[in-house]
This record gives structure tokens, C-alpha cells and sequence, in this order.
């Protein structure tokens, strides 16, 4: 295996208070590299005194940095996306090389991912306020926003980037510092980023980083205490509640971004060419790795064969290996518990009845691979309908009407994005209308732009993150009233 220049140039430490240090107990972990299994890097393993000192430097700048121009702060995340953008070809490499996704589509996350940088960077100049005369005309109300305070910040290994950016960017535009921890599985991607921002002029203190293989401790040190003032998650739903629960305790401002089960509904008017193609954009971007992933496709009746049959054509012709070989549309899951979790899955559909249109099995060799599956007449038993698969696997389903259609879409616990495809506008409408999720994929398959907010209901998370709203999460709002003369 050749690692990437851009991984063996990177410094593998935590990041506290603007300095590289080791963890305090000495203790490293392994990066794998989930094409081939072998070790990429070895990075320092933080533990919850690592973490204490991260806040503690958090807090120590917390109130200069509220002090920071808006527009100062906003040149540095200015400074940081042309960096990002310059640098595209070695962090793309080193996602690929840590996440398995084929450089490409790595390049098309550095691109993403940098534009919350630019996005926010133009954030931080309009933060507004108010002011109003009380209806008795005796006083004048003035409203204003502050910075929440330091910020806990957790993000997931399956866009390394963009969920870094998604929410350092606010943060920093808002006037907050923050203790980061990346995911175990990719934090060199993390770290790149830490380098970026540290050479675009962010201050010492404003970032901290604690790279760890024990999230609980960590966490748990940043969550239990008082000084910490928010905190943004990216994961799990089971680990989300287990954070709301914590944030309870010093009723911490909460942002959760957590788990999906997406319907992608394909009405009998539907331009099944661009149906398709949704479904491609939808299911296997990432490799399916994704909480926007559609989850459970359902094709109305009439061309319900159809569909799964081109369906099954455009994933037949998609080409598995190593994201770093050019040609690669398909990379590895990110480790063996993932792709054990994806054979028990298309296992116990096919157990159901599932018809195998394509793949449904593994590629011989290194690494943890699945070859792109389309599965049709899948039992609405099965666990893939109600668990986030979160691999390359298509599970079609027919239904008949729009009710049931909606029924079905609406049948689970989860709201974060839902897919429909129709060339009937009043449908368009209605249904978007009556899904029960906080984002619609409206004849794409495509949601999230950093110009709009992202975010899901129910059990799927509180808050959004990008566009107009996305700062909001991490800013106060303060009244001051004045007797008016």
C-alpha cells in the first residue's frame, strides 16, 4: 500500500489551545485504511483530562472572540474556503484514503464542504437585531444576538469534511469557540481541516481538538460541564438521546442531526429517467453511507417492474474497488461491522422473499466490500424496511394508491428526508405536503445545499444546519429595555 503524501505530512496530535500535543496518558490508535485493511496513520487517543483542557482553553478566549469584528471572522472563514479550494486534490486524497470513497466523489465533498465556509463567512456580517416602541409607548425594546459560548461539537465518519465545516463554519461566524471531536474511524480528514483553519488565522484556543477511540469519556467530560453551552451532534439516534439527556442536566442549547430511514416515493407519472436517476443520486451516493439515503424505495404498482429493472442496470454497471483506482464508482464500507450489518440485512430480506435483481453478495479479497444491490418485492417485514442500512442496497417496494404511498412513507419514527418523484404538480404538493419529514426531494434526489437548511423531525433531530437558520443555532437572543422619554 502507498499512503498519501498528504497523510504522512499531516501532525496527528490533538489540537489544544493553537498547539499540537500528545494525548496526556501517551495513548495512540490505529486509521485503517477500509480498502485494504492496512494502517494509514496512528493518531494521539485523548481521554477526559485531554478534554477538560480543551475547554478550559475554549472558555479562556470565549469572550475575546465574542469580541472579534463580524467581518473579521468572517475573513478567516473566507480565508479557510480558498485554502480548502486550493488544496482540493490532497484532502480529497486523504478522505479517500481513510473513508473508501471513490476520489471523485472525495473531490465533490471538498467542494461541499468548503462552501459552508463561504457561505457562513458571508453569515457573519448580517447577524441582526431589533428594536421596537412597547404598544403603551412607554418603553423602547432593543433585541440583539450573542454568541451561545463555547460548544461541544461531534461529528460522524462518513463526510469527514462537510460535517466539520457544517459546523465550525456557524459557529465561528457567530462568535464561538469550540471543542471538536472528530470520528474515530476518519480523523485525518478532521485534522487537515484544523491546519487550514489554523493557517487562515483562526486564534489559538478558538478550535480545539480531541481525537479519541472512547466518545463517552470525552463527551461526557465537555457534557457534565457547566462552561459548555451548546452542543451539535451529528449520529446516532440512540447516542442523541443519550446527549439531550446529558444537555438536560445544564440545559445546554442542543442541535441534533441524527439518524434517517428515507422514503422515495415513484409515482406511475413519473419520468422514470429521471426517477432513476434520483434513485441513483439518492441510494448510492457515498456508497449509500448517508442519513439522507433513500432507505425504502416504493414504486407505484404500474411500473414498479420497470423501475427495478433499470434500476438494476444502472447499479450493474457500477464498477467496485478501491476509491483511489480511477474508474471506481463503488469503495468500501468503512469496516467489518458495517458490512456485516449489510449481509444480515440483505440476507434476512432475501429470507423474506426478497427477489435478488442484482448483487446481493460480497467480492472476494481485502476490504469491506458489497457490490451494489437492487432487491424487489421486499417484505415490509423485513429489517431493512425499518433499519438505516446505510450500504449499497436499493430494497423496492410496489404500492398501489397515494394514500398508501403516504402511509407507508409516514410508517416510521424517523423524519429526516423523503423523496418524491410525479409530474402531477397538485400530487407534488400534496404529498410533499403530507410527508412527515423536514426535507423534500421533490423530483431530485439531491437535498442538501449549504444555502438551505438541513435538518430532520421526529426522531430524526432538533434544528437545521445551513443556510439563514444555521447560525441562529449557535446565537443568544438578548432584550435590553430602556423607559422611553
Amino acid at each position: 500500500m502507498t499512503t498519501p503524501a498528504a497523510v504522512s505530512k499531516l501532525n496527528t496530535n490533538l489540537f489544544i489551545d493553537g498547539q499540537w500535543v500528545p494525548a496526556r496518558s501517551g495513548a495512540t490508535f490505529d486509521v485503517v485504511n477500509p480498502a485494504t485493511e492496512e494502517v494509514l496513520a496512528v493518531v494521539a487517543d485523548g481521554a477526559a483530562a485531554d478534554a477538560t483542557a480543551a475547554l478550559d482553553a475554549a472558555v479562556a478566549v470565549q469572550a475575546e472572540w465574542a469580541a472579534t469584528a463580524p467581518r473579521e471572522r468572517g475573513e478567516i472563514l473566507r480565508r479557510a474556503f480558498e485554502l480548502i479550494t486550493e488544496r482540493t486534490d490532497e484532502i480529497a486524497s486523504i478522505m479517500t484514503a481513510e473513508m473508501g470513497k471513490p476520489l471523485a466523489e472525495a473531490k465533490g465533498e471538498v467542494a461541499y464542504g468548503a462552501e459552508f465556509f463561504r457561505w457562513f463567512s458571508e453569515e457573519a456580517v448580517r447577524i441582526s437585531g431589533d428594536q421596537l416602541l412597547a404598544p403603551d409607548g412607554k418603553t423602547r425594546y432593543f433585541v440583539q444576538r450573542q454568541p451561545v459560548g463555547p460548544c461541544v461539537l461531534v461529528t460522524p465518519w462518513n463526510f469527514p469534511l462537510a460535517m466539520g465545516t457544517r459546523k465550525i463554519g456557524p459557529a465561528v461566524a457567530a462568535g464561538c469557540t469550540m471543542v471538536f471531536k472528530p470520528a474515530e474511524l476518519t480523523p485525518l480528514t478532521s485534522l487537515a481541516l484544523v491546519e487550514i483553519l489554523a493557517e487562515a488565522g483562526l486564534p489559538d484556543g478558538v478550535l480545539n481538538v480531541v481525537n479519541t477511540t472512547d466518545p463517552g469519556d470525552v463527551v461526557t467530560a465537555w457534557m457534565t460541564d457547566p462552561r459548555a453551552r451548546k452542543v451539535s451532534f451529528t449520529g446516532s439516534t440512540p447516542v442523541g438521546k443519550q446527549l439531550l439527556k446529558q444537555a438536560a442536566d445544564n440545559v445546554m442549547r442542543t442541535s441534533m442531526e441524527l439518524g434517517g430511514n428515507a422514503p422515495f416515493l415513484v409515482f406511475d407519472d413519473a419520468d422514470l429517467d429521471v426517477a432513476i436517476g434520483g434513485a441513483m443520486a439518492a441510494k448510492m451516493r457515498n456508497m449509500g453511507e448517508a442519513c439522507v439515503a433513500a432507505n425504502r424505495i416504493y414504486v407505484q404498482s404500474g411500473v414498479a417492474e420497470e423501475f427495478s429493472n433499470r434500476l438494476a442496470e444502472k447499479m450493474r454497471a457500477l464498477t467496485v474497488g478501491d476509491g483511489a483506482t480511477e474508474g471506481v464508482g463503488v469503495g468500501p464500507l468503512i469496516e467489518q461491522k458495517a458490512l456485516d450489518k449489510v449481509v444480515q440485512l440483505v440476507d434476512d430480506a432475501v429470507e423474506r422473499g426478497a427477489e435478488v435483481k442484482v448483487g446481493g453478495d460480497r467480492p472476494e479479497g481485502d476490504g469491506f466490500f458489497y457490490n451494489p444491490t437492487v432487491l424487489s418485492n421486499v417484505s415490509s417485514e423485513s429489517d431493512l424496511m425499518s433499519t438505516e442500512i446505510f450500504g449499497p442496497v436499493a430494497a423496492v417496494v410496489p404500492f398501489d394508491t397515494e394514500e398508501e404511498a403516504i402511509a407507508l412513507a409516514n410508517a416510521t419514527p424517523f423524519g429526516l428526508a423523503g423523496y418524491l418523484f410525479t409530474t402531477d404538480l397538485n400530487r407534488a404538493f400534496r404529498v410533499s405536503d403530507a410527508m412527515e419529514v423536514g426535507m423534500v426531494g421533490l423530483n431530485t434526489g439531491i437535498v442538501s445545499n449549504p444555502a438551505a437548511p438541513f435538518g430532520g423531525i421526529k426522531q430524526s433531530g432538533l434544528g437545521r444546519e445551513g443556510g439563514s437558520e444555521g447560525i441562529d443555532e449557535f446565537l443568544e437572543v438578548k432584550l435590553i429595555a430602556m423607559p422611553q422619554p
